[in-house]
């Protein structure tokens, strides 16, 4: 039973047989869910939940009510308590490019697409390059492939210690899928997913993990983007908050506060994601060159110098994609020599919108943008 949306919650869960992370379940009693099994969004093992007094088998595990107690500075009205940032923070990146070679899902640009990434936090934002963590298929070092595990670590190494003054990125290029939500933590029904490199035996990973790894653990003075180009991306860090902007620049803020009133903001920290697409849309590679329609755009949109706020990179992203959809090309950036000719969309309307979420409300055409 819940007690209240955003104040002391009392929500009934059950931890994983697996790997102990609390499971949310319905808002019933107890006694009618009892031998009903549910899958945990971290590790996909499956927990059947049993009865106090019952004999248990390891998986099953009884429910409880948990006291969840969330920071005051919920989605709507606040400023971030606590003491300034220091300026002389830490940048950290985890770079994620998977083109899935020889398989059926194959992707041209996406190994490409990181490579640029890379360059551009290096050149224009001064990421140091031992501070950038890439995972492709050209990687040598075994947990620098990106499969399932490698990315998880990778999302825990970004932001472990991580301290008030701290800048980190993470950036996703490959395929992103949505699936059945059964929790009620979802606005549209669905969970939004990135597909690792073995997700056809490891499975995908779903926004409530990813949720869980970066987001909740950012504490105040912190800041976290991340730039994800995939399909089905508008949520995928299951921010409170979502940005809806028309052709003509003006935007109301959604409210997607889970139904089930469970939280999905920070610690206290700053988390923006800027994502290729709404989470009923695909994203495009491009005959124009050889990176993701949305990863092209955003760099552009830098190089350009068209991203001074948020807003302002928002409408030049959207007009670089709806140019290349029309035929009427990107244009040359510093960066033209890395992006090589090829792709495999060409002709046709990109059917795409870049999405921009947060855990707060902010003004975004006075907001400066900086990574």
């Amino acid at each position: 039973m819940m007690m209240s949306n955003y104040g002391g919650q009392r929500l009934l869960v059950v931890d994983c047989c697996y790997c102990q992370t609390q499971i949310q379940l319905p808002s019933v009693s107890p006694i009618y869910i009892v031998g009903t099994s549910v899958r945990c969004g971290r590790c996909y093992a499956s927990t059947r939940v049993a009865s106090p007094g019952f004999p248990r088998s390891p998986h099953s595990a009884v429910p409880y009510y948990a006291l969840i107690n969330p920071p005051p500075h919920a989605c709507f009205p606040h400023t971030s308590p606590g003491p300034p940032p220091n300026v002389h923070g830490r940048k950290k990146a985890v770079i994620c490019g998977i083109s899935y070679r020889n398989s059926r899902d194959e992707l041209n640009c996406c190994i490409n697409d990181a490579k640029c990434m890379r360059y551009l936090l290096i050149t224009k934002f001064k990421f140091p390059e031992d501070s950038i963590l890439m995972l492709t298929e050209e990687e040598t070092h075994p947990h620098k492939i990106p499969y399932k595990n490698n990315i998880r670590r990778a999302l825990c190494w970004l932001v472990q210690g991580c301290q008030s003054g701290d800048s980190l990125l993470f950036y996703f290029s490959g395929h992103g899928s949505r699936q059945r939500n059964y929790d009620g933590d979802e606005v549209d029904g669905y969970d939004e997913t990135l597909c690792p490199l073995d997700f056809e035996t490891q499975g995908m990973i779903v926004d409530d993990e990813i949720n869980a790894a970066i987001v909740r653990p950012i504490p105040h003075g912190v800041k976290l983007h991340a730039i994800i180009d995939s399909c089905h991306s508008g949520t995928i860090l299951d921010l409170p908050c979502l940005c809806r902007m028309d052709r003509g620049g003006k935007y109301v803020w959604e409210d997607h506060r889970p139904p089930s009133g469970v939280w999905k903001g920070t610690s206290g920290g700053q988390v923006i994601s800027i994502s290729g697409c709404d989470d009923h849309q695909t994203s495009a590679e491009t005959s124009i060159t050889s990176t993701g329609a949305m990863t092209f755009s955003f760099i552009q949109a830098i190089e350009r110098g068209q991203a001074a706020t948020y807003g302002s990179l928002l409408i030049s992203m959207s007009n670089t994609i709806r140019s290349m959809g029309s035929g009427g090309g990107g244009g040359g950036t510093s960066l033209a020599g890395m992006l090589l000719t090829g792709g495999s969309v060409g002709g046709g309307r990109l059917r795409q919108k870049p999405q921009l979420t947060g855990c707060e409300l902010f003004d975004v055409y006075t907001k400066p943008f900086a990574l």
